[in-house]
């Protein structure tokens, strides 16, 4: 299949290597290089999100053209006045165009719309998940709570652990760990510290010890394990 990528950031180049190793004829372009995808079966459009409407106003309408988004968010309403449109979501990140394109082979993708983009993740030996309009911003919020919100989380880690003369690395085993009972345990059978136990002294001195501009960050995630563990309670009453 010939496709065209309009959008050479991460994703676009991730989605280029990935496509090209399956066989299909891909070109690469940056968004103001759209008058080059005339002859392409598939116009993918690895912009950001807010650049996708516009950017689909300036490709012609034609009828055997699919012009399709990557976005999480979003669906064909950005789209309208396309005979033919579509959208594919991979669940996973990408980093790199290297890790990038590895990881979109075998991965799930949110689609919808036209169903050649079902061809394309077939191609990339993906599986396909379809979801309501009413559904997409909170699965797109879930995907990034799980992906950025956990980076943020480590951020938060890195600078705490450089507060006591330590480093990032020095912590990693024990977040793979935690991940790992996640996987293995469940969320409930996971939860470990002081927050599990209720214990609120050592909370307290781990307050007095933080740099205060981590204080918020710590206090928001302290009160979800908070939750968490009452949630845990609640469960083995019942």
């Amino acid at each position: 299949m010939k496709i065209t990528i309009v959008g050479a950031g991460r994703a676009g180049r991730s989605f280029s290597r990935a496509l090209r190793d399956v066989g299909h004829e891909v070109q690469l372009v940056h968004h103001d290089e759209v008058e080059s995808v005339a002859e392409s079966a598939l116009v993918l459009l690895t912009v950001p999100d807010d650049a996708i409407e516009s950017l689909s106003r300036s490709l012609p309408r034609r009828r055997d053209v699919v012009v399709a988004h990557v976005a999480g968010s979003r669906g064909l309403a950005e789209l309208s006045g396309h005979p033919r449109a579509a959208f594919l979501h991979p669940l996973v990140a990408l980093p790199t165009p290297n890790v990038g394109a590895v990881r979109l082979r075998g991965a799930l993708f949110s689609v919808g719309g036209d169903a050649l983009v079902e061809e394309v993740v077939a191609s990339l030996q993906g599986r396909v998940l379809r979801l309501d309009d009413a559904q997409r911003a909170l699965y797109h919020a879930t995907a990034s709570v799980a992906a950025n919100h956990l980076v943020a989380l480590m951020g938060h880690v890195q600078v705490l652990a450089e507060s006591a003369g330590l480093t990032l690395e020095d912590f990693l085993p024990l977040a793979h760990q935690a991940l790992s009972d996640v996987s293995s345990l469940g969320v409930d059978r996971a939860l470990t510290g002081p927050a599990s136990r209720a214990d609120m002294a050592t909370i307290d001195a781990h307050l007095a010890a933080l740099p205060e501009s981590e204080r918020a960050t710590y206090v928001a995630l302290a009160n979800a394990a908070f939750e968490l563990a009452e949630r845990r309670r609640s469960h083995t009453r019942a």
